[in-house]
C-alpha cells in the first residue's frame, strides 16, 4: 500500500546494513524496506571500525530515496566516541543508541551530533529507566528493546519472559508522547512464519515497525504494519460517526453498526487513517 508517511514513527521496516558494505546499502535503498539503518556496531569487526566510519560519513552526505539512520557504538566506549567525532557536523538524519542507560549518554551524543535519536534498551537498567530516558531531550523520538542482549542480561529464556519489558517500553513511549516502540530483530531469518506471527503480536501489543536483518524479512513486516482495507473502512465509519455525533451534541454514541463509541475509540481510527494516507 502506498501513502504511508515516512516520519520516524510510521516506518514499518528498518533494514540493518553493515557500514562496511556500501554495495548492500545501494540494494537496500532500491528494495522494499521503508528505512535503512547503517550499522557501525555489532556487524562491524573491531579492525574495520575506521572503514565503517568513513563509509558512514560518505553515506549520510549523499541523497537517498529513503530515510537513512545510523546505529553507532556505545557512546561510553572509545568506538562510540570515535563515531561521534567522525559524524560531528555531518548531515545525520538520525542515530540509534545501543545499550542506552543514562541521560548522560544522550547528552554526550547531542553535544556532538544534534539529530533525532532512537534509544535501544538492552540491559535491565535501561528498561528500568525507560521513561526517564525517553523524556531526556526532545530529540528522542523512538524507543526499542534489544531483546537478545536484554534476555542475556536478565538471565531469562523463552520469548514470553520479555513480555513485561515490552509492555513497560510501550507504556514509557506513549507516556512520553512518542510513537509505539519499534520491535526488535527476529533472528531466525529462515522462519518467516514465526516472524509474521511475532510481528502481528507486537503490533497488537502496541509496537509499530520492526528492525530486520535480511531483505526477505521486509515483506511480512510491512504487511503486518499495513492496515487492511477492512480496517481502513471501519476506521472511516467510526470517524464519520464522530462527526454525526458532534453535530448532534453527543459525547458518546452508537455507530451505524450499533457499537458504543466515544472519542477514545475514535483516536485509534484516526491513527489508522493517517497511516493509510
Amino acid at each position: 500500500m502506498t501513502g504511508i508517511p515516512r516520519t520516524a514513527g510510521a516506518v514499518r521496516s528498518w533494514l540493518y546494513v553493515p557500514a562496511t558494505r556500501p554495495d548492500l546499502l545501494d540494494k537496500a535503498m532500491a528494495g522494499e524496506t521503508d528505512a535503512v539503518v547503517l550499522d557501525l556496531e555489532d556487524s562491524v569487526p573491531p579492525d574495520r571500525k575506521d572503514q565503517a566510519r568513513a563509509h558512514a560519513v560518505k553515506a549520510v552526505a549523499a541523497t537517498w530515496p529513503k530515510p537513512l539512520w545510523l546505529r553507532i557504538n556505545q557512546v561510553r566506549l572509545p568506538d562510540g566516541q570515535d563515531d561521534l567525532e567522525a559524524l560531528a557536523g555531518a548531515p545525520v538524519q538520525g542515530l540509534r543508541l545501543p545499550k542506552c542507560e543514562s541521560s548522560d549518554d544522550i547528552r554526550a551524543v547531542l553535544d556532538r551530533v544534534d539529530t533525532p535519536l532512537h534509544l535501544l534498551f538492552e540491559t535491565a537498567l535501561g528498561v528500568e529507566r525507560a521513561y526517564e530516558l525517553a523524556t531526556t531531550a526532545p530529540q528522542v523520538v523512538l524507543l526499542s528493546l534489544g531483546e537478545a542482549d536484554l534476555a542475556a542480561d536478565l538471565r531469562v529464556n523463552g520469548d514470553e519472559a520479555l513480555d513485561w519489558a515490552r509492555a513497560r517500553t510501550v507504556n514509557a513511549a506513549r507516556a512520553a508522547g512518542l510513537s509505539g516502540p519499534v520491535q526488535s530483530v527476529w533472528t531466525q531469518v529462515s522462519d518467516l512464519e514465526g516472524l509474521k506471527a511475532g510481528t502481528e503480536r507486537a503490533r497488537a501489543h502496541g509496537f509499530f515497525g520492526r528492525s530486520v536483518v535480511h531483505p526477505r524479512q521486509v515483506p511480512p513486516v510491512n504487511a503486518a504494519f499495513t492496515p487492511e482495507p477492512e480496517e481502513v473502512e471501519d476506521a472511516r465509519r467510526l470517524v464519520d460517526s464522530l462527526h454525526r455525533a458532534q453535530r448532534a451534541g453527543n459525547a458518546a454514541w452508537l455507530d451505524d453498526r450499533g457499537r458504543f463509541v466515544d472519542p477514545a475509540v475514535v483516536a485509534r481510527a484516526r491513527w489508522l487513517l493517517e497511516l493509510a494516507g
